[in-house]
């Protein structure tokens, strides 16, 4: 009797091993699966998309023969167009703004150029909202996956990404959710609109295009909705006293700098500006610029901040811009005229 009660407590145990293999099997394929097509959706990004040309495009160039780089998140890449200042001061430039870039991301995106090219000057795009938290899993990702070098992978993996981040960007379906979310999200709105609006309205007012042209830059003639001057301005309460840097985002603008002057290289910083709506919704944003601006006087790092600018010049108003937060090209154009003057009397 006790033989044939361990026999079958045996078979049990080992029925119920057998079923959770199994079950063990069939969840990793389904995932394997699911991580596939949440990647293929994020491979739809449009944004996504541009970056990953413009890093096809800089790929193609010949060594060594830029000597102004652009760099930092997609205040850099709506901002500075490298064929308005290249035909003015005749420089050879080249925009890799991302979405959301963080400091982590710019030193290795820069440690990738520097592979490449020697450029005489690097400006770094300084926008705050990317300076104030620890890590950002999207666009740390944006950027491998536009590099797409299994050497810069590992290195970006092994030394930015903290445990619980790597852990998410090895398992697909959370590293790619947010690019999901965010298409099903669209095409549900695209429905509804569709049924909703007449044909005949759906062929009036075109909104505008964005779209990157060239050398990592996006050019877009969109013009800012009238939702964004009120109920979804991004900047409603936000208050520049209570803003900080994050050490780690702060420590790698340090080694940006660093790496910049071993090699011989002038870093600059800028600030580009925010729609004027959204800054009247900032409360002490000279807080919030002098901590930037001290930051920069401790490294000797040349600093312009175009919204205490164009708080001076009035060089904007609310139609230069595309979204609360981003110019458009009738902005950039004003942009760049401005900023040419001011870099050619630094002689950079």
């Amino acid at each position: 009797m006790q033989t044939n009660s361990y026999t079958s407590s045996s078979n049990r145990k080992r029925f119920i091993w057998i079923k959770l293999i199994i079950f063990i099997i069939i969840l990793s394929i389904l995932l394997h699966y699911i991580g596939n097509y949440y990647e293929d959706i994020s491979n739809e990004n449009q944004i996504t998309s541009a970056y990953k040309k413009a890093w096809t495009e800089f790929y193609t160039l010949e060594p060594n023969t830029l000597d102004l780089i652009f760099i930092g998140s997609s205040h850099a890449y709506c901002t500075f167009d490298p064929e308005i200042i290249d035909a003015e001061i005749g420089t050879s430039s080249f925009n890799f703004g991302s979405p959301l870039q963080h400091a982590d991301s710019t030193y290795y995106v820069l440690k990738e150029v520097l592979k490449y090219h020697k450029p005489k000057v690097m400006v770094f795009e300084l926008y705050w909202d990317m300076l104030s938290n620890e890590f950002e899993l999207k666009q740390a990702d944006t950027v491998i996956s536009a590099i797409n070098n299994k050497e810069f992978e590992r290195e970006f993996l092994r030394n930015a990404f903290p445990l619980n981040e790597l852990v998410k960007y090895i398992f697909k379906p959370v590293r790619f959710q947010q690019d999901v979310f965010s298409y099903w999200n669209d095409e549900l709105k695209e429905d509804i609109e569709k049924q909703l609006k007449p044909i005949e309205e759906e062929q009036k007012n075109v909104p505008g295009v964005s779209y990157h042209r060239s050398r990592g830059f996006i050019y877009s003639n969109i013009v800012i909705p009238e939702s964004e001057f009120h109920e979804t301005n991004q900047f409603i309460e936000f208050d520049g006293a209570t803003w900080d840097f994050n050490e780690t985002q702060k420590s790698y603008i340090e080694k940006i700098v660093k790496l910049c002057k071993d090699e011989g290289i002038t870093p600059i910083f800028v600030t580009a500006p925010i729609a004027n709506v959204s800054m009247d919704y900032i409360k002490n944003y000279d807080m919030l610029h002098k901590k930037i601006a001290d930051f920069a006087d401790e490294l000797d790092v040349p600093y312009r901040d175009y919204n205490i600018v164009n708080k001076e010049k009035n060089l904007f108003i609310n139609e230069n811009f595309r979204d609360d937060a981003h110019l458009n090209y009738s902005g950039v154009q004003i942009f760049m005229k401005d900023f040419i003057e001011w870099y050619k009397q630094g002689q950079y």
